[in-house]
């Protein structure tokens, strides 16, 4: 099913000066389908912008092995107010290297003094950064890429701030993200830019991603964090965790849900992950605090959704994971 240049969506206005916003997706041989699709989707579904896809070739092959056709040619210039992606692209080391990405990093050092000038935003998504350090674009700005890169970022781009462990980094209108669903992420946090938080909630819910990151949070959310291990039962404790960070859970009842004692299931799990199963469930139940605090709630109201008794107990928790 061939994407095409302009998407269907019935483009809606910008909350600041009630302008279309353009966005323009850089395609390039082996991009990762869902660098594109995932954003692409949470810019639609707002309704706020007009999405046009542009590359040095009329037909890509995508990382998935899907054909994305009617590619329009790299324009002479963006129009002010745009909004670039550079999504990522598999085999980074060759398709970087290939004679479309010349074509593209040559186009795109010609972009540096108008991104500078604030006219146009640049989004780099997971390697889509390498690219934009190709060109210097990020030369002297703060940026991030997916982790299994981060040092090639680095030597790519010297004169940059390259930011570890990050889901995404926004640096004077230059955006960039770790890896698929930090892209979503991204994305999610330009609809809250440019139309507003609630409309960036909606499509949120719309598309089932619970939790909208924002730029300071790790890309190693406690959601995934710890979980680079092979243990059956630990797996099976925190996914009961996961679901239900809110419910009171004792060590006693999780234990008897993966069949395991309470002091062996405690054994093993700070065995295997280096915390205890209280300090696993605190994190969870913070970052659940987190997202109901930048939706709007009140402290105590974020407290008690995410499962504390108090604003009181949700500081002191807090406290904790900063030491």
């Amino acid at each position: 099913m061939p994407l095409t240049p302009d998407c269907p969506c019935l483009p809606a206005r910008d909350k600041e000066n009630n302008t279309v916003r353009d966005v323009w997706f850089l395609m390039l041989p082996d991009t990762v389908l869902l660098d594109v699709t995932g954003p692409a989707e949470v810019l639609k579904q707002s309704g706020a912008f007009r999405l046009h896809y542009i590359g040095p070739e009329a037909q890509v092959i995508t990382s998935a092995g899907l054909s994305v056709n009617h590619i329009s040619p790299l324009p002479p210039s963006l129009p002010d107010s745009s909004i670039l992606i550079i999504p990522g692209v598999i085999n980074s080391d060759r398709t970087l290297s290939s004679l479309a990405s010349r074509i593209a990093g040559h186009w795109l050092q010609g972009l540096q003094q108008p991104i500078r000038e604030g006219r146009w935003q640049l989004v780099c998504v997971c390697s889509g950064a390498l690219l934009a350090a190709q060109a210097g674009l990020l030369d002297g700005y703060q940026c991030t890429t997916h982790h299994s890169i981060i040092e090639r970022l680095r030597r790519q781009a010297p004169l940059a701030q390259v930011k570890d462990n990050r889901i995404f980094v926004e640096d004077r209108g230059i955006y960039t993200s770790a890896g698929i669903t930090a892209g979503i992420d991204l994305a999610l946090f330009l609809v809250s830019e440019q139309v507003g938080p609630r409309q960036a909630m909606i499509v949120a819910r719309e598309m089932v991603v619970y939790f909208r990151r924002g730029p300071e949070d790790p890309q190693l959310s406690p959601w995934l964090r710890y979980r680079n291990h092979l243990h059956p039962a630990i797996h099976r404790a925190q996914d009961i965790l996961s679901r239900e960070p809110e419910a009171n859970w004792s060590l006693d009842q999780l234990a008897g849900r993966v069949y395991l004692s309470s002091r062996h299931l405690a054994r093993i799990f700070r065995e295997h992950l280096g915390i205890s199963v209280r300090e696993y469930h605190e994190q969870l139940r913070v970052a659940i605090a987190r997202q109901r605090l930048q939706e709007g709630l009140g402290i105590e109201k974020s407290a008690l959704a995410a499962g504390f008794s108090s604003a009181r107990q949700l500081r002191r928790a807090q406290s904790r994971q900063q030491e």
